[in-house]
This record gives C-alpha cells, sequence and structure tokens, in this order.
C-alpha cells in the first residue's frame, strides 16, 4: 500500500513539476497556458464565489452535485434496464436473434448523436443529460448481460433442474449469481463511460454541472478555470470508479465467488 501511495505521489509531483518547467521556460501565453499556481487560484475561487465574470453564481461543490445527481439517475437506470431485459433476452435467445439486428443497427449510433433531439423533445434542464448517459450505459451492459448469460455453464441448469427451482427461481437464484462476474464488468466500463457523456450532454443540454462550466469557462476565457474543472472531472470520475470496485468486491464476497485478500 505504502509503495503504491508513493508511486501515486511521484507521478504527480513529475507531473507538476514538467507542467511549471513548460510555463516557465516556454514562450506561451498565460492566458492560454496557465501554471500550476494560477489553476489552483481558479480552483479557490470556483470553490468560494462560482466563476468570475459568469451570469451564474453557482459554486463548483454546486455544479458538482448536480453533475453527480443527474450521473447517478441515468447511470442507476442504464443499470437496471440494461441487466433486466439482458437476462430477459439471454434466457430467451430467439427472441435475442429477432431484436439484434436492430440493437446492433442503434448501438454504434453515438449517444450525443440524440441529443437534439432529446432536446427538441423535452427542452434543456436535467433530462438531455440523464438521457445521454443512460444510452450510453444501457446498450454495454444489455449485451454483456445477454452474452454471459449465453456463455454459462450448462451445469448450472442441470443443478436448477435437480432440486427443481421454477424458471424465476432459477433465473434469481442460479443464474444471476452465476454470471453476476461478467456483469460487473461490463457495469465498471459502463460507469467510466456515462461519466463522459454526461459532461458531453451537460455541455449543450444543462444550465448546470461540470459541463456547463467548462462552457462557461470557454465563452469567459479563463483557461485556468477550465483547467480546474477537467481536473474536478477527473478527481470525481476516479473516485466514482473507485467506489464502484469497492462494491463490486462487496458483493462478490457476500455471494461467495469474490476473490479473497
Amino acid at each position: 500500500m505504502l509503495k503504491k501511495i508513493k508511486y501515486i505521489i511521484g507521478s504527480f509531483t513529475g507531473l507538476l513539476v514538467l507542467w511549471q518547467a513548460a510555463v516557465t521556460f516556454g514562450s506561451f501565453n498565460s492566458a492560454l497556458f496557465p501554471s500550476p499556481f494560477m489553476v489552483l487560484n481558479a480552483f479557490k475561487q470556483l470553490a468560494t464565489t462560482g466563476l468570475a465574470g459568469s451570469s451564474f453564481g453557482t459554486t463548483l461543490l454546486t455544479h458538482t452535485t448536480h453533475s453527480l445527481g443527474r450521473f447517478l439517475t441515468g447511470y442507476l437506470l442504464s443499470v437496471v434496464f440494461g441487466v433486466f431485459f439482458g437476462m430477459i433476452l439471454g434466457w430467451f435467445p430467439k427472441v435475442f436473434q429477432y431484436l439484434n439486428p436492430v440493437i446492433q443497427l442503434i448501438r454504434p449510433i453515438a449517444p450525443v448523436a440524440w441529443l437534439p433531439f432529446i432536446v427538441l423533445w423535452v427542452g434543456i434542464g436535467d433530462v438531455p443529460a440523464i438521457a445521454i448517459i443512460f444510452i450510453a450505459g444501457f446498450f454495454p451492459i444489455l449485451l454483456s448481460t445477454v452474452k454471459a448469460i449465453n456463455t454459462m455453464s450448462p451445469v448450472y441448469l442441470k443443478v436448477a433442474g435437480n432440486f427443481g427451482l421454477s424458471q424465476l427461481e432459477t433465473i434469481y437464484k442460479i443464474v444471476f449469481p452465476a454470471v453476476f462476474p461478467q456483469i460487473a464488468h461490463s457495469l465498471h466500463l459502463a460507469l467510466s463511460t456515462c461519466w463522459i457523456f454526461l459532461v458531453s450532454g451537460e455541455m449543450v443540454g444543462s444550465q448546470s454541472g461540470l459541463g456547463f462550466l467548462i462552457m462557461d469557462a470557454k465563452n469567459s476565457m479563463r483557461a485556468d478555470a477550465l483547467l480546474a474543472t477537467m481536473i474536478t472531472i477527473g478527481i470525481v470520475g476516479l473516485i466514482l470508479d473507485i467506489l464502484i470496485g469497492v462494491l463490486e468486491r462487496v458483493v462478490e464476497k457476500i455471494w461467495g465467488f469474490g476473490t479473497e485478500e
């Protein structure tokens, strides 16, 4: 653990040194390439009074809270519906064969491509960003769940048959725990994707949040505030990734197939 912390501190220290050296010895305009100290001051300003010159006196914490609220809503909806319909389509493969061509047609379309339609249909606000997050997470989770069930060992179904379990009991008590490791991996990957597209959705369809703050800083020609917001997005994304990893290990241990430390 201490060695890992040492690597993390060394990595970020090296980055800051290189950043400051580029500012000091390079012929860059500080308004376009601010120093670490300028970005730190921007952090303080955003955290206390909000972006100077903006028509919205919203602090960084408020923007982050709004983003997390939209993210959790869209992500949890994608998890619930993705796993639910994935279990159904995986259990009924013939139905999936009919629906799969349509799914494969829609899946490659970038979620932000739907944003103009969503804004026209419901206007700006929370819904466009939530819808973008939902689309970004739904298809990866759905397809991973279907694949996990289709590749599951038939031994599990034989065990369910020996115990005389109904189809619903088999899905809940046998199939879902058996395929959870594959589903959990897709949930982990979908989280990062959803967080990325949240920022894209907020850039256009919202009047608050970290994505909106990026556009606000750009329009105000504040590169220091822009970098401070980008760093915040990275930090929050990293924390979310760590939290879902912890949750994944806890659930795996509860169900008896987690890796022992």
